[in-house]
């Protein structure tokens, strides 16, 4: 049997199966190509049946760390092998995966938990296999940020993923500041021990948004913890940063936050890629002003427009 790292051609000898319910089940014949595959972001039973049938016919696993996705194979019964990828091997790795899949191999890509290219090094090699011809097959499952969304409580019509906010104060400050007239609920990644002062800084940054600190989803000690930012920021300076796997949702801008240049910039935004009335009803929703008002604005921007006979 290859080692758990080999890269080497596929042992046709291994079983290609995964266990559930206590049987072994058959892998269904994979298409050659790049397969990217999501995994469970901390409850191992939500790994979607595609998904497993997929890595267990697999000739190799990419993933970040050997330990985090053996153990997961390990549940399921399949013995594939794998092999580290990541930021800090990514470079030399990379062209010996492009190797495997020039020869005709079947390749999985997976990071810890979740879906690949979500905050993960996984985007360079999915370029490169694109660039070189190979098919891309996503194998869609779960997500934390959509998971975080849909657990919030808040509009998700329209969300912006930011993943992690800068480390250092300024820089992390300045980019809250660009945020601020986004007209979208914002997805945002944070570590524990970062939580508090990042709360912090959008208060002042944002105001008093309903907010969610979404942590440790799906685990068993999952918590949802729902009020304005500066309430949770209050919350957190006094209890401490807390433990475990974070995303931050925070509702789009309240209506008395956009002043009249906010309304501009976020309709000019919106014109870049809307209708006028698109554009007009989503300010509207995200600001809290009337849809008329917004329209007639979104028409003075765009003068060539014309007025819908559909608008009300």
């Amino acid at each position: 049997m290859n080692s758990p790292t080999d890269t080497s051609p596929p042992d046709t000898a291994r079983p290609r199966t995964f266990r559930l319910a206590g049987h072994a089940l058959p892998a269904s014949r994979l298409d050659k190509g790049l397969h990217i595959v999501a995994t469970p972001i901390g409850n191992l039973g939500d790994m979607t049946i595609r998904g497993l049938e997929t890595l267990a016919g697999a000739d190799l696993i990419a993933c970040e760390d050997t330990r985090i996705t053996r153990r997961l194979l390990e549940r399921y019964g399949i013995e594939t092998p794998l092999t580290a990828y990541h930021d800090h091997n990514a470079e030399h790795m990379r062209p010996r995966l492009m190797g495997r899949l020039a020869e005709g191999a079947i390749l999985a890509l997976v990071s810890d938990a979740g879906t690949p290219l979500v905050s993960d090094p996984g985007y360079k090699l999915v370029e490169a296999a694109i660039q070189a011809g190979h098919r891309v097959i996503p194998v869609p499952g779960a997500s934390a940020s959509l998971a975080a969304l849909v657990a919030a409580g808040l509009p998700t019509d329209r969300f912006f993923f930011e993943g992690f906010l800068p480390p250092k104060t300024g820089a992390r400050r300045t980019r809250i500041s660009e945020l601020k007239t986004l007209p979208a609920t914002l997805v945002i990644y944070e570590s524990g021990p970062r939580l508090p002062e990042s709360l912090a800084d959008l208060a002042a940054g944002l105001g008093a948004r309903p907010a969610a600190v979404c942590r440790e989803l799906t685990k068993t000690f999952e918590e949802v913890r729902r009020a304005p930012l500066d309430a949770l920021a209050a919350h957190y300076e006094e209890a401490g940063p807390p433990r475990g796997e974070i995303v931050l949702i925070i509702g789009p801008p309240l209506a008395e936050e956009a002043n009249d240049d906010d309304i501009d910039t976020a309709l000019r935004r919106a014109l870049e890629t809307l209708s006028v009335k698109d554009a007009a009803a989503a300010v509207a929703t995200a600001t809290g002003r009337p849809k008329r008002a917004i329209y007639a604005r979104a028409l003075a921007l765009q003068p060539a427009a014309k007025p819908s006979e559909t608008d009300d």
